[in-house]
Order: structure tokens, then sequence, then C-alpha cells
């Protein structure tokens, strides 16, 4: 990676060849949600099971917002033995924190409270989500675990065993899925939200086994001659602006379902958004995995950002347009009613949600790439404001397509997700302008 960004130009194909390994980890990460979502939905009561699997594991994401940014800690703060030893510690502390706050949540009266009177979940759906979420108690903590190790292999150059840990995961679920579809009796949300843990606890054990070599060559390291470990302080000035963001980018989804569940067609809605969530971050998932190409290939004042850039239009006028391809001919329902298994009254409302997204795969390419500007820049900072810039106006979009237009709560949704990301954009492009000034290319 050193050797890449130190030399004094940067062509397409060598952009594209570092890309392409991130990419397709990322894909493998978005092919997850399609797939248990096409089982929960060829199960009995499919309609309540989604929408209990969807909120579920919204939950169980805002509650795993923390434990996010350990990779980006663990590649920029593991340096050697001694930093490595301070990073497992804070690690497990911060997993500790994440599987207290599941179990808390799962307690009746508490649970109870927020998804009775806080998101003002229907009763049928609320009985099946309680069943799920309990599934995934140690589901954040895996994660925490997972990226920890992630960071490592990256920090030392081994990209590809990160994605090899993506496969484990994803075998896992589908094996998962499949027993438990012909051998079980459960509702199609527990098969789901064990499928998907069962698949991040082995991905946690298969990543830590690939590090095994990283750590024995730390273990060697002469303590003496390490550099002072950071401290807790340390850690917590440089990853919570990170974890801020992470925080507040997971209240998205809980906050959509809050607004869904006072919307018209409650139930449709939230059953039918998860899946068109995750048909389109099938292409959004190009731009997430271009954010560590700019951080890594940017180099010494930004001299590559014109090339990224370049790569980055590509990428946009790639994923643009063969989602267009979908959202707007009869592939749309082709695809929800034969590959996801949405009935057909489901597929034909999931159609007009994909056509208002049709922008997230360009603002997420743009996105990825003013993030890497600013993350280089260490102006992390402005990253969580646009955040909370993104997330203010997804709410006041949701309030005002609902209150005064009365929309379902499905396109009310998909409008408001696009609202709020290009005002984030839109105040980030200022505040990459600022960090581009100061390191002239």
């Amino acid at each position: 990676m050193s050797s890449t960004t130190s030399e004094p130009s940067l062509t397409t194909s060598t952009i594209l060849r570092f890309w392409i390994p991130l990419c397709a980890t990322w894909l493998m990460m978005a092919v997850e949600s399609p797939i248990l979502t096409s089982v929960i939905a060829r199960l009995d009561v499919p309609m309540y099971n989604l929408a209990a699997y969807g909120v579920a594991v919204a939950l169980a994401m805002f509650i795993e917002a923390p434990v996010i940014m350990l990779l980006s800690t663990s590649v920029a703060l593991a340096k050697d033995r001694l930093a490595v030893e301070a990073l497992r510690a804070f690690t497990r502390r911060i997993n500790i924190i994440v599987t207290v706050g599941m179990i808390v949540v799962c307690i009746p009266p508490v649970y109870d409270l927020i998804v009775h009177q806080v998101i003002r979940i229907p009763d049928e759906v609320s009985r099946l989500m309680y069943r799920g979420l309990v599934c995934m108690i140690p589901w954040p903590a895996a994660i925490g675990y997972r990226r920890f190790y992630q960071g490592l292999l990256i920090r030392n150059g081994f990209t590809r065993r990160v994605a090899y840990g993506t496969v484990v995961r994803l075998f896992t679920m589908a094996f998962s899925a499949s027993v438990l579809v012909l051998f079980s009796p459960f509702d199609g949300v527990v098969i789901g939200t064990v499928s998907l843990t069962s698949g991040v606890i082995l991905e946690a054990w298969a990543t830590r086994w690939m590090a095994r070599s990283t750590l024995r060559a730390l273990r060697r390291q002469d303590p003496a001659a390490c550099a002072p470990p950071p401290t807790t302080r340390d850690i917590l000035r440089f990853y919570m602006p990170l974890a801020l963001t992470s925080i507040v980018g997971f209240v998205v989804t809980p906050m959509l379902a809050f607004f869904m569940g006072r919307a018209r067609l409650p139930v449709e809605s939230l059953a039918v958004l998860p899946v068109v969530d995750s048909f389109v971050f099938l292409f959004r998932s190009f731009g997430f995995s271009y954010q560590e190409v700019g951080i890594a290939l940017l180099g010494e004042g930004n001299r590559h950002y014109t090339a990224i850039r370049k790569v980055g239009v590509m990428i946009i006028v790639g994923t643009t347009v063969a989602l267009g391809l979908v959202a707007f001919t009869p592939l749309s329902e082709v695809i929800y009613a034969g590959v996801y298994g949405l009935k057909p009254e489901l597929a034909d409302f999931a159609v007009e949600p994909t056509m208002i997204l049709i922008l997230l795969p360009m603002l997420s390419v743009l996105y990825s790439l003013q993030r890497a500007v600013l993350i280089t820049a260490r102006r992390n900072v402005a990253v969580t404001w646009s955040t909370i810039t993104e997330v203010s106006c997804i709410a006041a979009t949701m309030i005002l397509t609902l209150w005064l237009f009365d929309l379902p709560g499905a396109m009310a949704a998909a409008l408001a997700m696009v609202v709020g990301r290009v005002i984030a954009n839109i105040y980030l492009r200022r505040e990459v302008s600022k960090a581009l000034k100061m390191t002239p290319r």
C-alpha cells in the first residue's frame, strides 16, 4: 500500500486493481440481506416476518454502532506489540458495553417501552421481532472482535484474507438458513437472525485464525523496542469522532421505522423497505468500498485526487445506469417477485421507492470520496457533522411528507434518504474544498 501511494502518478488500472478486492468484499456483504429476506419471504406469514426482521436488525445495528470504527482505529494505531495489546483491551471493553446494551434492550419492560411506546411497531410484528432480537445478542460483540483483527490484517497487507473471512460468513449464513428451513419449526425472523448471527460469529473466528501469523510476529517484538502504547485517552481521541458518526448514522433505520409505523400502509412499508434497501445496497456497495481506496491512495498533498475522482465518475455512471435499467423497467417486479419472493402486491409496492432511490449509488461514491479526503486531512469532526446534518434532514423530510402529503411510509422514507444524502454531500463539498486548498496538489 505504501509503495502504491509513493508513485509519482496513479493510473486507472492501478486504482481499479486496488479497488476490486475491496469492492468484492462489500458486494459479498451486500448479498447476505437479499439472501435472508428472500428466504423469509418464502416462509409462512412473510409480511410480518419481513417487517420484524428489518426492524430487529436495524435496532441491533444501532446498538452495534460503537464497534464499527474499531476497524479504522486498528488500522491506524496497531503499530507494534504494545499498541495491539492496548487496542485489544479497548476492544474487549467496547464489546462488553454493546453486549450489555443488547441484553438490556431484550428485557421485556425495556423492549416494550422501545417498541410499543417509542417506535410503535404493530403487535403482530413486535411479537416476532422480540424472538429475532434475542437471537442477535452475540452479534455486535462478534462484529467488534472481527473488525479489530481485520484491521491487523489490512495494516499488514493481508487484504485478501479479509475477503476470505466474508466468504466464510456467507457460506455459514446460507448453510444455517438452509438447515433451519428444512428441519426447524422456527418463524422466518428467527431463521434470518440466527443465520445472520452464526455467519458473523464464524467469520470472527476465521479472521482471528487468519491473523495468527501477524500476532506471532508481534509477540516476538521486544517491548523495550516498542513505542509507548496509546493510552485509553489517546485511543478515545481518535475513535470518538468516528464512533459518533456511526452511532448517529445508525439512528436512520430505527427512525424510519418510527415514522413508517405512523404512516399510511405501515406494515407493507415496514416489510418492503428492508427488501428495497438491500437491493439498492448492492449498487451502493461499489461506492462504500471506494472510501478505503481514497484513504489509501490519495497520497501526500492529495496529489492523486484527480485520478481517483476520475475512476469515481466511472463507478457513478456504471452503477446509476445499472440500477436505472432495473428500477424503470419491468425487471424490478420480476426481481422482487422472482428473486426476493415478495407477493405480487408487495413487489408492485416496492417499485416506486426503488425509482426514488436511483440517485443513491451516485451519492454514495461522492460521499466516500469526500470522507476519504477529510479523514486523510484529520478533519473527522466535519464527517461527524455531515452525518448529523443528513439525519436531521431525513427526519425533517419524513415529517413534511407524512403530515403534509400523506405519502405511504416506504415512499416517504425513500425520498427522505435521498434528500438527506444530497444535503450531506452539499455540506461536505465546502469542507472538502477547504481541505484540498490547504494541501495543494
